[in-house]
């Protein structure tokens, strides 16, 4: 089965959109998707008819706010396929999710004499909260290197979770593409007695996720950029490892009694949600789920297969030498997030020059300055495509990209 674009973009109101009498190319979903009317009207609807706070109140609005919040916990535990909803824990996005591991897990399990092993393709959000607690607590950090055409290098991996505590990466590059190993990967860190973080940001909104076949211990990721709205991420955790960790933040909701020499916690997952909830984002993020799992992951993933090859060939075929396009170009070991270099000219040149036909692209170090450097760039332009691209928006961008080639020619 394969999904109908134009119906599906028929869901996306934005897409709708001209400027300047010509159509929106809207090609950096890999920052933050759109959304589709499901989830903008579930959202509309709760706030004009249903909105109360939860669980603090036992009327009937409060009651019903409550079930539509753990409603859409348990909506999304099932999607990733969690072993109960109880592991899921709502967040501010995936970047407090990854701060909250680091955080908490790390701060109770790590110290001088540990390492910890992240690689050279991770976003910033998996590298920058390891460094910070790095530097109080003594640990060292260990890197998978890169192959040539952007996979990880394996070959030294038993050496680098040698003693290592645990093993942090993405399931995808937010980057290259590069669509990773998870379940071996994970296997290799359990192997070595360490835990295995994961990095969902770019997986769970184009692939199927089965967080109990990859054997995670921690998965986080955000509703932003799987069609739902800002403001909400997601940490799954193992209920084991999410009972022994310290609460993240301190306050209303995450407590089970509190005295004037100490306090004690909620359970799971009240523990780790501080604070007035994101109940609005969470009932976006659950017509989000629906709205993906009524399409099927498996069909989101073989449009993006075939969407990059398109893209990719185009690409190519178009301007040859003038481009550099990052990343393996084995459809099968990448995603739908295509970054290249083009010519001599600068990233953000380009991104303006699109931006004059409507073609929405991501210019800079896409928060991976590490791997920038590997890649011995700056920047570069990043299209990146999701379920409600179509074929005739490549070319619209290979239209544009000429131009923008003619045009620093002159």
């Amino acid at each position: 089965m394969s999904i109908d674009v134009q119906r599906i973009r028929a869901d996306f109101p934005v897409l709708a959109k001209l400027i300047n009498g010509q159509p929106l190319v809207y090609l950096d979903s890999a920052n933050s998707s759109q959304k589709p009317n499901a989830v903008i009207d579930a959202m509309t609807t709760f706030l004009q008819h249903d909105y109360s706070p939860t669980n603090r109140s036992a009327y009937t609005m409060a009651a019903h706010a409550t079930d539509l919040y753990e409603g859409a916990r348990a909506n999304v535990a099932r999607f990733i396929n969690a072993p109960r909803a109880e592991e899921v824990v709502f967040t501010k996005n995936a970047t407090e999710a990854l701060n909250l591991v680091a955080r908490s897990w790390g701060t109770a399990n790590l110290g001088e004499g540990d390492a910890i092993v992240l690689t050279h393709m991770e976003h910033h959000a998996n590298i920058v909260p390891w460094q910070m607690l790095a530097a109080e607590k003594g640990f060292s950090i260990r890197w998978v290197p890169l192959t040539s055409d952007g996979l990880l290098d394996l070959s030294n991996i038993n050496q680098l979770l040698a003693g290592a505590r645990a093993f942090s990466f993405t399931a995808m590059s937010n980057v290259l593409g590069t669509i990773n190993p998870v379940k071996e990967l994970c296997a290799l860190a359990h192997q070595h007695g360490a835990i295995a973080i994961v990095d969902g940001c770019q997986s769970v909104p184009h692939m199927p996720t089965d967080v109990q076949d990859w054997d995670a211990d921690f998965v986080a990721f955000s509703s932003h950029k799987m069609v739902g709205p800002s403001g909400i991420g997601v940490l799954w955790g193992r209920e084991s490892l999410l009972d022994a960790m310290p609460p993240f933040l301190g306050g209303g909701n995450m407590i089970s009694d509190v005295k004037l020499d100490g306090f004690t916690c909620a359970e799971l997952p009240a523990k780790f949600e501080a604070g007035t909830q994101p109940i609005t984002e969470a009932v976006g993020l659950s017509a989000a789920v629906d709205y993906l799992s009524a399409l099927g992951m498996h069909n989101v993933r073989a449009h993006e297969r075939d969407i990059a090859t398109y893209a990719i060939n185009a690409l190519t075929d178009a301007f040859g030498d003038d481009i550099v396009i990052h990343g393996s170009r084995d459809i099968e070991k990448r995603g739908a997030t295509i970054s290249f270099a083009y010519r001599d000219v600068h990233p953000h040149d380009v991104s303006q020059v699109l931006d004059q036909h409507n073609v929405c692209v991501r210019a800079g170090h896409h928060c991976a300055k590490p791997l920038m450097r590997l890649l011995g760039a700056n920047a570069t332009v990043r299209a990146s495509f999701y379920l409600y691209n179509t074929n005739e928006e490549v070319d619209a961008l290979v239209s544009a990209l000429a131009e923008a080639g003619d045009f620093f020619t002159l």
